[in-house]
């Protein structure tokens, strides 16, 4: 039987781990290479690193952290924060990075999006599509780290970085973010029904049941989520955890 992949999504400020709510409020987890040991150890089948701050402050996310990732690392990972040259790709990947995740500087240059599948492969480009309603209730694609909006609806720009080449879309709830509400189901579907490209979903994970409502009701490919992984209980506790299969493949 088909089984979507399952993916931490960790964020970095300060090349240590954070959480956010709504994409604000970063709260400390902890050291990024003690959690990628405990996630060897629980057998994850990918990890994504974002740094959240690197778009804002005109900066990269840290080789040096990518290459430590790489080292330790027993599962395939992406990384994302702040990429916006090919010399930087070809860095990250060099490192030990699967693949690349890309969101403000596609918005900003799309083409670069089709330089950089052309040059690396379409499998080694991710672009992450960050949405949220703006003021008049209509779902917008916003960029650098959601403080800026965009004109694009979602469909229209997964649409577009389809046609570009990228190898895959990560769709992220900015309403949802942190707040282990359970996933915009409408969203997912709206456009992993509309592209030929695998679709994973991010944004509002709070338990098993909402990994498997957006893998059956909003046809993801991938099942993201950062709070899930890290906390455990209404409190919030840090805890690096990860799911049994069993725990979510049925209702």
């Amino acid at each position: 039987m088909y089984r979507p992949r399952v993916i931490p999504v960790l964020l970095l400020k300060n090349n240590v781990l954070v959480k956010t709510v709504k994409f604000s409020k970063p709260n400390y987890i902890g050291d990024p290479i003690n959690a990628v040991r405990l996630f060897n150890e629980l057998k994850a089948d990918e990890l994504v690193f974002l740094d959240i701050q690197a778009s804002k402050n005109n900066n990269s996310i840290s080789l040096d952290l990518v290459k430590k990732i790489g080292e330790e690392s027993n599962m395939p990972f992406s990384v994302g924060g702040g990429i916006k040259s090919l010399d930087q790709i070809r860095d990250i990947i060099a490192a030990g990075a699967e693949r690349v995740i890309i969101s403000s500087q596609a918005l900003k240059n799309p083409t670069f999006i089709k330089n950089a599948a052309e040059i690396f492969g379409s499998s080694s480009i991710i672009v992450c599509i960050d949405v949220k309603k703006n003021f008049f209730g209509k779902l917008k694609v916003y960029f650098k780290n959601g403080s800026h909006a965009t004109n694009f609806s979602p469909i229209e720009f997964a649409q577009l970085m389809e046609s570009f080449g990228v190898g895959e879309l990560i769709i992220q709830s900015i309403d949802r973010d942190g707040t282990m509400a359970g996933y915009d189901i409408k969203l997912i579907k709206s456009i992993s029904e509309i592209v030929k490209i695998p679709v994973t979903a991010l944004g509002g994970a709070g338990n098993a049941m909402d990994l498997h409502k957006v893998w059956k009701e909003g046809n993801a490919n991938g099942l993201a989520a950062g709070s899930l992984f890290v906390y455990q209980g209404s409190k919030k506790g840090v805890l690096i955890n990860y799911p049994e299969k069993n725990d979510w493949l049925t209702p």
